[in-house]
């Protein structure tokens, strides 16, 4: 439950011209948390400018970057995280069983090497103060450095919410 109170879509102009430019892309409805940043339609705008390319234009697999999210959102105790972003991980592949493993991803045989890299640096970055150097070195020999960039944005992005 937010602190601060919703506002309508349609609120202030500029929060309308979010909620359109979600609409033309597809998108059915306004989401909660964009309800809550429209007290701010500069801060909407400015969050929307790097929230939708971190998802929809990154070059990493969409299924590692919502483990990521997930990963971030059970160490916060981010319920409104991992409500919106389990269904969009199923959606991009992650099967069930690693959602329900998400805990125990350091020692569980269901992850890959290339996802233990991935929630490695989740963890860390999640849990501060950041991604160390051994954990970019195993992010090294899966990804190109905009990759690692891309996966640290997302984990340090989702941590916001």
């Amino acid at each position: 439950m937010p602190r601060i109170p919703l506002i309508e879509d349609n609120a202030d102009p500029r929060v309308a011209d979010v909620y359109h430019a979600l609409q033309s892309g597809g998108h059915k409805g306004f989401p909660n948390l964009y309800r809550l940043l429209g007290h701010a339609p500069a801060m909407l705008k400015a969050w929307t400018g790097l929230a939708w390319p971190l998802r929809n234009a990154a070059k990493t697999p969409r299924g590692l970057r919502e483990l990521m999210i997930l990963r971030g959102a059970q160490i916060m105790g981010a319920d409104y995280e991992w409500t919106h972003h389990a269904p969009m991980a199923l959606a991009a592949g992650v099967a069930q069983e690693k959602i329900d493993a998400l805990s125990t991803w350091s020692t569980s045989a269901l992850y890959s090497d290339v996802e233990r890299a991935v929630l490695r640096l989740a963890d860390e970055i999640t849990n501060g103060p950041g991604a160390s150097a051994d954990a970019i070195a195993q992010a090294r020999s899966h990804f190109t450095e905009g990759e690692i960039v891309e996966l640290v944005l997302t984990s340090s992005f989702y941590a916001c919410v």
